[in-house]
């Protein structure tokens, strides 16, 4: 099922620039971690690697179009975060972009 258009993620990307506590790693394994490049991944810190509150591997821009430089192996937080849900409601509330 693919989300409503009001909530299109690749119109968004509001959830990926929201915080830098956001993307934490929480359930990964070694692997799963070993699969994101090292250039995205803020091992100190436990999380994905932020510009300010935006992720390094978040491209374009918020609220016209995005994509993710690591969907494939993002992380799970990344993963669970659904469109239309709380998260997703107060990212794009803080960018100013529709909440229906």
């Amino acid at each position: 099922m693919s989300a409503p258009p009001a909530f299109a993620c690749q119109a968004c990307g509001a959830c990926c620039a929201y915080s830098a506590d956001w993307p934490r790693f929480s359930t990964e394994d070694e692997a799963a971690l070993a699969a994101i490049p090292a250039a995205y991944v803020d091992d100190p810190a436990g999380r994905m690697r932020c510009e300010g509150d935006r992720c390094s591997a978040l491209a374009g821009e918020v609220g016209v179009a995005v994509t993710c430089r690591v969907y494939a192996v993002r992380p799970e937080v990344c993963r669970t975060c659904e469109p239309g849900d709380p998260e997703c409601l107060t990212a794009r509330r803080r960018f100013g972009l529709p909440v229906p």
